[in-house]
């Protein structure tokens, strides 16, 4: 793993990836949904075969022990976002090696292609601060504005109302866990492994909105 960042348990990592020369890694519906699903298998020491699953719930599945805990993850077409906390003795290098090898595998099988689908090892940053972490909530969950205004951080919100509808939608993040959604993907992110920032509804929805006026 070509970084400069040792990664210590209890510690947490804002991890992020981008399609080699910025190819699309999430060309439709189907991919993003292997991809969160390989979010919660990848998650374990436990091998799966993918076939031998595919057709049960994430509930169904007992994968075991975690190799990390997730606190949030956002998927967009070329890159994705998430935000993990190392809870084993390399759980992070374990867990990132499984998703990104089996989701390569699949997305090259699907769509014809060879070679890499990443640019190179993926990109790690320690949360070192409080202010930082909780920062990163709000980064990660608001990433999805850029596919309806892609200057919004630099020209401000054009229409908050449609910002937030579309965020209440977006369903390829963890966003919808934090505010109350109940869905099959909320066995995915261990809220308790995080600092309890959005311990209620209301929590996280305050937080984005402060975030959506600040840039009007």
């Amino acid at each position: 793993m070509a970084r400069n960042l040792i990664f210590s348990i209890e510690e947490h990592y804002h991890i992020y990836s981008r399609g080699v020369d910025k190819r699309l890694i999430f060309i439709d519906e189907y991919d993003r949904d292997r991809f969160i699903k390989l979010l919660f298998l990848s998650n374990s020491e436990k091998s799966f075969v993918y076939r031998d699953i595919q057709d049960k719930s994430l509930s169904e599945i007992d994968m075991g022990e975690k190799l990390v805990a997730i606190g949030a993850y956002c998927l967009m077409p070329n890159h994705f976002h998430i935000l993990v906390k190392e809870i084993t003795e390399g759980g992070i290098s374990k867990f990132m090696g499984k998703l990104l090898t089996g989701y390569s595998s699949y997305f090259n099988k699907r769509h014809g292609r060879t070679g890499r689908l990443f640019e190179g090892a993926f990109k790690a940053e320690h949360a070192d601060s409080d202010e930082y972490l909780k920062y990163l909530f709000s980064y990660i969950h608001l990433n999805p504005i850029k596919l309806i205004q892609s200057d919004w951080k630099k020209g401000g919100i054009s229409n908050i109302k449609q910002a937030k509808e579309y965020l209440n939608k977006y369903k390829y993040s963890s966003y919808l866990d934090y505010v109350g959604l109940d869905r099959k993907e909320n066995i995915i992110v261990t809220k308790d492994a995080f600092p309890g920032y959005f311990i209620e509804v209301v929590d996280m929805q305050r937080e984005i909105d402060e975030w959506l006026f600040i840039n009007t």
